[in-house]
């Protein structure tokens, strides 16, 4: 889990978290009214980040002894990549499969499809998840996920992706990550799929997934570090609902993927609620040096 460390309000830490990243010490930083917090990626890198808070303390220098390649700051593109590992991969194998529909979108759409499909002309002929997965095809249980029919979904998707995956990465770990993105492209692609429907696809299960863990997980653990607009819920739940109403096809949005959405919403909540139950201690970096913890 990741380690908390605290700060007062008014303390300069920029030069410290400037060694942390030199020093390769993942780390996301948030504040609230009672401080600063950095929040550790790697916990086995905790003791490594107490000496160099400890130098930072006594003014010593916090460069490195031996030259490295040069690290990418926090503030940078490369830096949030390389913060972000999981996040960023996902939204590459987006990306790319959005290429390839471009490329040979039949092809794409035969092969990610939750259910083997075969398109002649304009009429669609499509199998059963059960024969799938008779024939070990385990990939269709999340390959829809990816597929996207357009570039305001992919780009819609991949900026709600990177907002909230990033977060929960930084403060809860790429492998908790990883486990809530596999659980909510199951679940969303397992209740769309329940409706009778086929040739769907899509982030947007997955998107929802994450908006209902970091929302609750923040309302139940105010020092998480997560961070929440407090109108963004009532804009997810009101397009959730308005996606359910014919005012989507007035709007030009067609068929939306809704119980994908509300599938992904309802683990992702169910998550947030477990999840804040085994919310990692804050740890104070040193005894002498109470003063950090405010």
């Amino acid at each position: 889990m990741p380690q908390a460390l605290r700060f007062p309000l008014d303390a300069d830490i920029d030069g410290l978290r400037h060694a942390l990243w030199k020093h390769r010490i993942g780390h996301h930083y948030s504040r609230d009214q009672s401080g600063q917090v950095l929040w550790l990626i790697e916990d086995a890198q905790l003791d490594q980040a107490r000496e160099l808070i400890n130098k930072w303390h006594q003014g010593v220098s916090m460069t490195l002894d031996e030259p490295h390649e040069p690290v990418a700051r926090a503030g940078s593109v490369m830096g949030a990549l390389r913060s972000a590992p999981m996040t960023t991969l996902v939204i590459v194998m987006c990306l790319a499969v959005f290429a390839w529909q471009g490329i040979d979108n039949i092809q794409a759409l035969t092969a990610l499809a939750i259910a083997p499909i075969a398109i002649e002309g304009q009429q669609l002929y499509a199998s059963t998840l059960g024969y799938a997965l008779s024939q070990a095809e385990i990939w269709r249980l999340f390959s829809p996920a990816f597929l996207h029919f357009s570039l305001m979904h992919l780009v819609f998707n991949l900026l709600w992706l990177w907002y909230f995956g990033r977060q929960v990465e930084a403060l809860q770990g790429r492998w908790r990550l990883l486990a809530l993105l596999v659980s909510a492209m199951l679940v969303s692609n397992l209740a769309q799929y329940a409706t009778g429907t086929v040739l769907f696809g899509g982030m947007s299960g997955v998107v929802y997934a994450l908006v209902g863990f970091v929302w609750l997980y923040s309302r139940l653990v105010p020092d998480s570090g997560f961070q929440f607009p407090a109108m963004l819920m009532v804009f997810m739940v009101g397009w959730l609902v308005l996606c359910m109403t014919p005012a989507a096809d007035w709007l030009g949005f067609g068929n939306v993927a809704n119980e994908a959405h509300l599938g992904g919403l309802l683990l992702g909540l169910a998550a947030g609620l477990l999840g804040s139950r085994f919310h990692p201690r804050q740890v104070v970096p040193g005894d002498k040096h109470k003063d950090i913890d405010g």
